[in-house]
């Protein structure tokens, strides 16, 4: 499974992923950086084959309006403290690999993981 994080996401998300041997990118690494735009981004989720992580409801309506991208983990968290949004992310992670066997859009709350049809 393959990875792209969306700009307002913290940089260490994109290192966890990658210590937990997966291949990741997050906007920080691409030449536009957080200027990078959201057909660009959704185009090399779908072109690479990525799940698109991201705060970004935009996101969610492209993939309901145009079927793009393919796969989504939309966080639903609100305003959180970084560590509070890595240690929620940590510990939610297995089960978060597990629905995308299933779903094609994950959302992850302050409370539950919830995989969408």
């Amino acid at each position: 499974m393959k990875f792209i994080i969306d700009a307002q996401l913290p940089f260490k998300l994109a290192i966890f992923i990658a210590e937990q041997g997966f291949d990741v990118i997050h906007t920080d690494n691409l030449p536009d950086k957080e200027r990078t735009k959201d057909t660009f981004i959704r185009d090399l989720a779908v072109n690479q084959g990525r799940v698109l992580i991201t705060k970004d409801y935009d996101f969610l309506d492209s993939f309901y309006l145009i079927n793009s991208p393919d796969k989504l983990l939309l966080i639903t968290t609100g305003n959180i403290r970084n560590t509070e949004l890595m240690r929620l992310f940590q510990s939610n992670f297995p089960m978060i690999l597990d629905l995308f066997k299933e779903y094609s859009f994950v959302e992850l709350n302050n409370n539950e993981i919830i995989g969408h049809e």
